[in-house]
């Protein structure tokens, strides 16, 4: 993890510092941007390996950059607030951040989290391609493809989905508690165990309509399988 390049998204130029201060001791690479429009530029030019994105940010705000983000890249987001309206936006994490702190925060647990988010994304990246009857996830590019009648049909997942998928297709007979789901493939809070639910639920729903019967089945008082063993 050491020479990671984080973009620090905020128009605060003391809280920046203090990110940047921080980061740097722990071995990353830092680049500094103050709004919305900045931030993509750098982005697209520079790659970095994780954003810290500050929600209140001038000309476009860190969920409009967040949603241009995730039309086109994967890179692992880490939301910034203070407002409490934001944090009913962020508490789903719908929208496809990794994770979010709340200001006034402690510099050193952002960079846990830092760490953290990375272990977990770069983890994912280290297989290459694992496969399950007709179902083949690639883990470098985030791509799930549906091998049916001879053609190779892209499934469209969202973030939060393909980690789910990818974690469990390494186990496919493995019975997972929604609570190790969560901590294995979304950010960590009891809040949102439920969400879970919601999906796995659009991942079967997708799989079905690509002819993929009987996967993710619940187990009452337990959690989810990927696929019953036979």
């Amino acid at each position: 993890m050491d020479n990671n390049l984080v973009l620090i998204v905020e128009d605060e130029p003391a809280i920046a510092r203090i990110l940047e201060g921080y980061l740097l001791r722990d071995g990353f690479r830092t680049v500094q941007a103050a709004d919305g429009e900045t931030a993509l530029q750098h982005h697209a030019l520079l790659k970095p390996d994780l954003v810290l994105l500050d929600v209140r940010i001038p000309k476009l705000d860190g969920l409009g950059v967040l949603a241009r983000l995730r039309q086109t890249s994967s890179t692992p987001v880490i939301m910034v607030t203070a407002l409490a309206d934001d944090l009913d936006r962020l508490s789903g994490l719908h929208l496809g951040a990794d994770d979010y702190v709340v200001k006034p925060f402690n510099p050193q647990e952002v960079v846990a989290r830092v760490k953290a988010v990375l272990r977990r994304t770069l983890g994912e990246r280290q297989d290459s391609v694992r496969r399950f009857r007709e179902i083949e996830v690639d883990f470098s590019s985030y791509s799930v493809v549906v091998n049916r009648d001879g053609q190779r049909i892209p499934l469209s997942l969202t973030l939060s989905e393909f980690r789910i998928l990818a974690h469990m297709i390494r186990h496919p007979h493995q019975a997972f508690a929604r609570a190790d789901i969560l901590d294995a493939c979304l950010p960590e809070s009891d809040a949102l165990v439920r969400t879970v639910d919601t999906h796995i639920s659009n991942l079967r729903r997708k799989l079905e309509e690509l002819g993929q019967i009987g996967f993710f089945p619940a187990l009452r008082g337990v959690g989810y399988r990927f696929f019953d063993p036979q």
